[in-house]
């Protein structure tokens, strides 16, 4: 089973990274809908897919529009769309108004709530169910992180936050197989991440560390602050070895 980073940054698209959206194909899972939504296109088919949403925030929803475009390529089977009530109000009530994008896809918006666990029919051969479950995260305006459970493998999708919710959201993602992790900023930025709600790529390797994470791909990098260069990945290499800086379309073994 593979999972696809179609997009890596966070905060608005560069000529390196589009904004947060991966496709787990074979559980039909889409995590966020970021600017790289509109890769899915060689992924979509009939049956169902579920999309779960972090938070409203631009970076990580702007794809929904993208619908149309895409079920222009081939059929889509249905789409629902799982976030918390907020940010479903958020995207119905205001990416979906009339004056911004006024026809609104046939998604099905289904609410979640932090430690709630869902289980979602995949309709798929080999992956028939998944087990979310979402736990609550510290960033501005709130978001939400998830752990999967795929059959024996098991991936949590964490961003974005400040570490203040490590210990709720630790206790949710020990031992995980694959641990996707935000990281909006390079080491020595620890200050400017606290406050703007974010971590560093050091402090993600060490949720990685603290967890016990088998395997660390580090997210929602920074289109203006370089966080994956030599240095960056060094000390990371330091802290937790078996950790990949994402780049947009790398696929992962899960």
């Amino acid at each position: 089973m593979e999972i696809h980073i179609l997009g890596s940054g966070g905060y608005h698209p560069s000529s390196k990274r589009h904004t947060l959206c991966s496709v787990i194909p074979q559980a039909g899972v889409i995590l966020d809908a970021g600017t790289a939504f509109f890769r899915l296109g060689r992924f979509l088919d009939h049956k169902p897919w579920h999309v779960f949403l972090t938070h409203a925030h631009l970076d990580h929803v702007v794809g929904l529009t993208y619908y149309w475009g895409l079920a222009q390529q081939k059929e889509v089977g249905p789409v629902k769309i799982w976030a918390d009530e907020s940010t479903l109000k958020a995207i119905k009530d205001l990416l979906f108004s009339q004056p911004l994008f006024p026809k609104i896809p046939p998604y099905e918006f289904i609410p979640v709530s932090p430690n709630e666990s869902v289980a979602i029919a995949t309709e798929r051969a080999g992956c028939e169910s998944v087990s979310v479950l979402p736990v609550p995260l510290s960033h501005p305006g709130g978001a939400l992180g998830y752990r999967f459970q795929i059959g024996d493998r098991s991936v949590a999708y964490i961003t974005d936050t400040t570490l203040e919710a490590l210990p709720v959201y630790g206790q949710v993602i020990q031992d995980v197989d694959l641990l996707i992790h935000e990281a909006f900023y390079p080491a020595g930025y620890e200050e400017m991440a606290q406050r703007t709600g974010h971590v560093t790529v050091a402090q993600a390797a060490e949720v990685a560390r603290q967890v016990r994470a088998k395997r660390l791909v580090i997210v929602h990098l920074n289109p203006i602050v370089d966080c994956d260069g030599e240095k960056e990945q060094d000390e990371v290499a330091r802290i937790f070895s078996n950790t990949v800086i994402a780049t947009d379309n790398l696929v992962v073994n899960i």
